[in-house]
């Protein structure tokens, strides 16, 4: 099934949920697949990184998100286990990992254990070199309405994860290298 239409049919009971999900993806997916073009790196799978790209926040479908229009009862930060759950029923397991794996640079069992979250104690960490461009460009994106197509500075997604320690952003910043090669 095409990304799109797997999105429309779990978002199919909020046609808002589904416009705002769907243009935050398409945002996250065409900076993803720049950055792949840019590392020229023939071994990246680009089809594989914009399918990844358009179907990580699936899971916002069964979160309570009202501000986006999702009434769903898991708290919004599930919304990666949810969508591994989605993708996997439907047959896609690894792009299932990949939303499993893309909440801010990924959660480790420590950051779990640490803050009492409730989700299952494994490593959430992107793992292949297309997880971790996925979830680096989703790193830019909002879903909020109006902002949808504004695309964070450098310093802005610093800031939002210094909230969440220093070691976060040292992630963000060894990929800010990574990601700026040009082969």
């Amino acid at each position: 099934m095409e990304p799109f239409a797997l999105l429309k049919k779990y978002f199919a009971s909020n046609g808002d949920s589904f416009a705002i999900v769907s243009e935050h993806s398409r945002m996250v997916a065409d900076k993803a697949l720049r950055i792949a073009v840019n590392l020229g790196n023939p071994e990246l799978d680009m089809q594989f990184i914009e399918e990844a790209a358009l179907l990580h926040d699936i899971g916002v479908s069964r979160t309570h998100a009202p501000k986006i229009g999702c009434h769903g009862d898991a708290p919004y930060l599930n919304h990666g286990i949810l969508g591994r759950e989605i993708l996997e029923a439907e047959g896609f397991r690894s792009h299932a990992m990949v939303c499993e794996r893309h909440i801010g640079v990924g959660l480790t069992v420590d950051d779990i254990v640490r803050q009492n979250l409730q989700m299952p104690r494994r490593d959430m960490t992107p793992v292949t070199m297309e997880e971790k461009i996925i979830c680096f460009a989703d790193l830019f994106f909002s879903k909020r309405p109006g902002l949808l197509r504004h695309e964070k500075t450098i310093d802005q997604v610093r800031q939002n994860l210094a909230h969440h320690g220093m070691r976060k952003v040292r992630i963000f910043e060894r990929w800010l290298i990574e990601f700026s090669r040009q082969s």
